[in-house]
């Protein structure tokens, strides 16, 4: 049983930006008209307070990292200050949907709802776990606050790449994710790049010589912009509404024991609390199966560890 395979992402890189570009042809310039939370879990800071939100143009939507940062000009209303931002982290099961002006909220996944004159942005959130996260900021310095540090991976140059990871003594997979390092990668993604880049996941960044580390920088930058390019192409202009945690063109994320397209040998993983790492031991380790630290106590002896032994 492929246990992540049930299991949803947090949207990363491809997906918010995707996001991004849906809302600012939706909403850019328009008024905000109102903004209605149904769940008391949602709204984690809200200074000024969230009514204050009502009425304001949109002047600026962008992504910060993994959130979506919706910023708000002057209300004309005295008194309120002349910049407002709401700020979006769809964490794990979050996803957004455009609605008719004035949609209702009548599902239990309905968190949200933020009106508009040309439609109604519905957030919504599977399962009972409410990690999704709204915050209302009347100061830009409390939206910096927000922002990890992770340098931009389609902005970044292979020099400037190569320091951020080194100067992070973690494994390739980590730094990847880390949004201390880089912004907007995870789970997903990650998988991608490394299967490109031909490393294993649990490769040292200090390890990484001139050629790898040139080789990852290359891989990052086409992954995310080949996978931006292809969600694009499949939205077609309509709001993206398949943001989703496995995808039939990835190479090896969520395709446990499926065939590596690069090289025929069986995609292996490494079982995680709710999450799972995807590889080719043919591509990325030289043959090597990497220890699962739940499945490999579990069968000792008869876990494989190599690809020869996995075959027989």
């Amino acid at each position: 049983m492929r246990i992540a395979a049930i299991l949803e992402r947090v949207p990363e890189l491809p997906d918010v930006e995707l996001y991004v570009e849906a809302l600012r042809a939706r909403i850019g310039g328009r008024r905000l008209e109102g903004c209605r939370i149904k769940s008391p879990f949602l709204l984690r800071t809200a200074v000024p307070p969230l009514a204050q939100a009502a009425g304001r143009p949109v002047e600026r939507v962008a992504r910060l990292g993994k959130r979506l940062v919706l910023e708000l000009g002057p209300s004309g209303r005295p008194g309120e200050g002349a910049w407002l931002a709401l700020v979006l982290h769809l964490m794990i099961a979050g996803r957004l949907h455009w609605k008719a002006r004035g949609a209702g909220l009548p599902r239990r996944t309905d968190l949200a709802a933020l009106d508009f004159e040309t439609g109604t942005l519905v957030l919504t959130e599977a399962g009972t776990k409410r990690r999704a996260a709204l915050h209302g900021i009347g100061e830009r310095a409390a939206l910096a606050a927000l922002d990890r540090g992770g340098l931009e991976p389609l902005a970044i140059d292979a020099e400037a790449f190569a320091a951020r990871l080194q100067a992070a003594p973690h494994t390739v997979k980590r730094a990847l994710c880390d949004p201390r390092v880089l912004a907007g990668i995870g789970n997903a993604y990650s998988d991608e790049i490394l299967h490109r880049a031909r490393l294993s996941p649990l490769q040292r960044t200090a390890n990484l010589d001139d050629g790898e580390l040139a080789r990852l920088h290359a891989a990052t930058q086409a992954v995310l912009a080949e996978w931006l390019a292809r969600l694009r192409a499949q939205a077609a202009g309509d709001f993206p509404e398949k943001v989703t945690a496995f995808r039939p063109e990835m190479a090896v994320h969520g395709k446990f024991g499926q065939p590596c397209p690069a090289c025929g040998a069986p995609v292996q993983r490494i079982l995680r609390a709710d999450s799972e790492v995807n590889y080719c031991p043919r591509c990325q380790t030289g043959g090597r199966i990497l220890k699962d630290r739940v499945l490999s106590q579990l069968l000792k002896d008869d876990w494989p560890s190599s690809l020869e032994e996995l075959e027989e």
